[in-house]
């Protein structure tokens, strides 16, 4: 099995707190995780029917049977439980009285967060990170195997068929998660939504576009987009600027949380494919910046990450608040190293006007340190 980050981080953090809670994606591996960190607890999954029934019609009951100790797994199927939960740890006041795991984003959900606020210790799992697979020796020698083939622990089982397992992905996640969630009446539309979605990895967010692209209201496409950054199967990425609030009246960037489920959208199933494709640049960078926030994330840290865009086009893909200063990135997907590889970094650095460091991260291997900054290649810059 390979080790997962989190699971140095999960018990120091974790401390004191009454609830431990693991949201991502399914099939990121919270499952397994959650047991082999809590070998002893009661193991509890509310994907069957009849202990959700139980937990929905009585959870005073379904509580009083399951009061401590216990893994509930897809804890987001009975909404219900939340506010008994947190009567429960605030009468009792166990450490670690309960584990939640789930494949949406609880603390997302206003009624639920309001539930378990101060009380939670939470922790994002997404599928597995580059760092984590290559120190199992698991991970694929190419940038372009990486990303073709993405980040989901089966597929790092020897046995599990890429193309088929991710084609099942989707339809479960259409199936059973998107119903779950939301009342949406138009499923193959949703499916083509999630299509175009992963044609704009790497871009930014336009919703007006989308509308237009699919036929659906705007405030429709507001929504869509909120149900596939809950069930983590994208992320925002927002604009930096100095005045944080117009931080949100600026567009952000939306990256697929995998790329390896962006390529089978896109229907991208060889390397050579994926190398040739007018996306690739988008898919790499999608590639780097994801893998940059799950390094974070598996620290237990809140990812202080954003992108800059100006009017004149002026951009860095990745500006991250470190505690030492700015880290300012850009990202390259050519394995040659540009012949001015600071000039745009330079620039922002000047217009951004505070310590800050700067890194060019490229499709090569070679590791540079020059006097304006740093040149990595994309495996250093991802287990640095």
């Amino acid at each position: 099995m390979i080790t997962r980050e989190l699971s140095k981080t999960i018990p120091e953090l974790s401390k004191g707190f009454p609830i431990v809670g693991l949201v991502g994606p399914r099939q990121a591996g919270k499952t397994t995780l959650a047991k082999s960190l809590f070998p002893n607890y009661d193991y509890i999954n509310l994907e069957q029917l009849d202990l959700r029934q139980f937990a929905s019609d009585d959870p005073r009951g379904f509580l009083k049977q399951h009061n401590k100790h216990v893994i509930f797994d897809e804890i987001q199927r009975v909404p219900e439980l939340f506010s008994y939960i947190q009567a429960k740890v605030d009468e009792d006041k166990i450490p670690a009285q309960f584990v939640l795991t789930g494949s949406q984003h609880f603390l997302m959900m206003q009624s639920i967060s309001q539930s378990l606020a101060g009380r939670i210790a939470l922790f994002t799992l997404y599928p597995l990170s580059y760092a984590e697979l290559k120190s199992a020796k698991k991970n694929i020698d190419s940038v372009q195997g990486q990303i073709l083939t993405g980040g989901y622990p089966r597929l790092y089982d020897g046995i599990t068929v890429r193309e088929h397992w991710l084609n099942t992905y989707v339809q479960t996640y259409l199936d059973r998660d998107i119903s779950l969630i939301s009342q949406i009446e138009n499923l193959p539309v949703f499916e083509k939504f999630l299509q175009l979605i992963a044609g704009r990895t790497g871009q930014l967010l336009n919703y007006n576009t989308l509308s237009n692209d699919l036929g659906v209201a705007h405030n429709t496409i507001r929504s869509w987009i909120n149900i596939l950054e809950i069930s983590g199967i994208v992320l925002i990425l927002p604009p930096f600027f100095t005045n944080i609030n117009k931080r949100l009246v600026k567009s952000p960037k939306i990256y697929m949380v995998d790329t390896g489920l962006a390529c089978r959208l896109l229907q991208i199933s060889s390397t050579e494919q994926l190398q040739s494709h007018p996306l690739y640049g988008n898919l790499f960078e999608t590639f780097v910046v994801t893998e940059y926030i799950k390094n974070i994330l598996n620290m237990g840290k809140r990812p202080e990450l954003y992108f800059y865009r100006d009017s004149a086009g002026l951009e860095a893909d990745i500006v991250h608040q470190t505690e030492k200063d700015l880290k300012i990135v850009e990202i390259k997907s050519s394995q040659t190293v540009p012949q001015q590889p600071f000039s745009t970094l330079k620039k922002v650095q000047k217009v951004l006007a505070t310590p800050s460091s700067i890194e060019l991260v490229y499709g090569g291997n070679n590791q540079q340190k020059r006097s304006d900054g740093d040149i990595l290649g994309w495996s250093e810059f991802l287990t640095e």
